[in-house]
């Protein structure tokens, strides 16, 4: 299959997923907010990264790699309703949400070494 045509359906798939779950949420905020926690971003790629290169130690470590940025953008979650219910608008709130998670992935990227992690 020609690349350009992998990528565009790649990227069909996952505008679907994120489409459904912003849909979903305007219906069921938790649904919508369980849709968007699923993994499949993740799975989608180790399915695409495996059709790719089907090499397990690079799944593998894609895994583990994945594992260790998910808990620096977990603290987002909690300060961007933090923000807004405390009266911050929803920009400024995003805005510092996604820098808090950018320093804390800095942060990661700064300890993982030193603490034996492989990124």
């Amino acid at each position: 299959m020609n690349p350009m045509l992998q990528l565009a359906i790649k990227a069909v798939i996952s505008g679907i997923l994120v489409a459904g779950a912003a849909e979903m949420a305007k219906r069921a905020p938790g649904v919508g907010a369980l849709i968007a926690s699923l993994p499949l971003v993740v799975v989608l790629a180790m399915i695409w990264l495996w059709r790719d290169k089907a090499d397990p130690e690079t799944i593998a470590s894609f895994s583990v790699a994945t594992f260790w940025y998910v808990l620096p953008s977990l603290p987002m979650f909690f300060a961007i309703p933090a923000m807004l219910r405390h009266g911050l608008a929803f920009w400024p709130s995003l805005g510092l949400g996604c820098a808090l998670t950018i320093l804390l992935y800095g942060l990661l990227r700064c300890l993982a070494p030193r603490l034996g992690i492989s990124l």
